[in-house]
């Protein structure tokens, strides 16, 4: 689990740099609004293409494999990104989706392996934990960032991050292995103790039935609707606290911190929660459901009041509400592709996240147009909220904690 947490934290740390670097960047390239729009959501195009298959791989080959090949395949591309982006812009941009293409597989891989190692009663908790990985990778790439490019230059970010994931893999070929009771290097039985059952082992998935499922759907819906809001603001919150509120690029990280901050502690006080009400009696559909409304409702009504504001103290409140609170929907939704088929969750999961990267291209790219034509983010913000209320309306109808598949 703490290996996968860091393959996370880390993934994050080489997504999200660049939303800081692209400021001197731009700077330094001339990009308008819309140019790094299309820098930001570019990643996104890759990161798409294989999430499906990332499940797949996994399903047939172990999480381990997969998850340790996407982290090399994707801090190599995180190390060229300098490099690409002093060629060319369309290079840039070949570059950043072929990085994409390695972080696509990270999720996928990682409900595999949760979906063999953890009981029904830790679902909250394992599946919060790695994904507060995300918050916490968030706020040490927007930390560290301004810091490394403003003493060492914006190249220095890229080459400094994308080393960590190659000694990351030396620990995780180690350590790390598909199920309980197989050895790390051999991948054979460890003979020292008795095998758990493989309770992923079915490498035939189906397909079919599982799309034919409206609980699969209820967290298609909700995964693409979170991730809207999720993303836009991950992409463009230091572009916002600099040109609209008119922090400068040194000190934007002090006002991006809290609400990841907010984001890492409530996500993992959701996967608490949800986890001890699953213990009192409560089903799991109500978890799921309750969870989920406060993941969705709280950002929507956050980000409709943060339209209105132009004070740096209250956006950073408001921002805390939208993360933090939104972070409880890693109990809700984000949680229940364990509970409908945990035999399946890699692939479910892989299918759910590439209806939650399309808002990374449109969405992201959206607001870089909706900030150049109205000179402002208040549209991008109303969008946003309305699609998260979307989302919440279409889970409750259709989502179920129960084991369907």
């Amino acid at each position: 689990m703490l290996l996968c947490f860091l393959a996370t934290f880390i993934c994050y740390i080489d997504r999200v740099n660049i939303s800081v670097a692209i400021i001197p960047m731009a700077k330094q390239f001339g990009w308008s609004d819309t140019e790094k729009g299309v820098v930001l959501s570019s990643f996104f195009v890759g990161y798409l293409v294989t999430q499906v298959l990332g499940g797949s791989l996994a399903a047939r080959f172990g999480g381990k494999v997969v998850l340790g090949f996407g982290v090399l395949w994707w801090s190599l591309f995180t190390f060229l990104t300098p490099l690409s982006a002093m060629t060319s812009f369309p290079v840039l941009i070949a570059v950043r989706i072929l990085m994409g293409l390695g972080e696509g597989v990270a999720f996928p891989a990682t409900y595999n392996l949760l979906g063999r190692w953890v009981p029904p009663e830790e679902r909250s908790r394992a599946a919060s934990f790695n994904l507060s990985a995300v918050p916490l990778g968030t706020l040490f790439a927007v930390s560290t960032t301004p810091i490394i490019a403003v003493s060492f230059g914006w190249p220095a970010v890229f080459y400094l991050f994308g080393g960590a994931g190659f000694v990351w893999f030396i620990f995780w070929w180690k350590m790390a292995a598909d199920r309980p009771g197989v050895e790390p290097l051999s991948g054979s039985p460890d003979q020292s103790e008795r095998a758990e059952p493989d309770t992923a082992g079915d490498k035939r998935i189906p397909w079919r039935r599982i799309l034919r499922q409206k609980a699969v759907w209820a967290i298609i819906v909700a995964h693409f609707c979170n991730n809207w809001g999720l993303y836009v603001l991950l992409a463009w919150m230091p572009s916002y606290f600099s040109s609209q509120i008119g922090i400068n690029l040194r000190s934007v990280w002090i006002y991006i911190s809290l609400p990841w901050v907010a984001m890492f502690l409530a996500g993992n006080l959701a996967g608490w929660l949800g986890d001890w009400l699953v213990r009192r009696g409560f089903s799991v559909t109500i978890v799921r459901k309750s969870m989920q409304v406060v993941g969705s409702a709280v950002p929507a009504a956050a980000l409709i009041f943060l339209a209105g504001t132009s004070d740096a103290d209250t956006a950073v409140a408001l921002l805390v509400l939208a993360l933090g609170l939104g972070a409880f929907s890693f109990a809700g939704f984000a949680s229940n592709h364990l509970d409908i088929s945990p035999q399946h969750a890699g692939a479910i999961f892989g299918i759910s996240n590439t209806a939650g990267t399309i808002p990374g291209i449109i969405g992201v790219a959206l607001t870089g147009i909706l900030v150049d034509r109205t000179g402002s983010y208040a549209s991008a913000f109303y969008v946003t909220a309305g699609i998260y209320l979307s989302g919440l309306v279409f889970y409750l109808m259709f989502g179920t904690g129960k084991k369907i598949i």
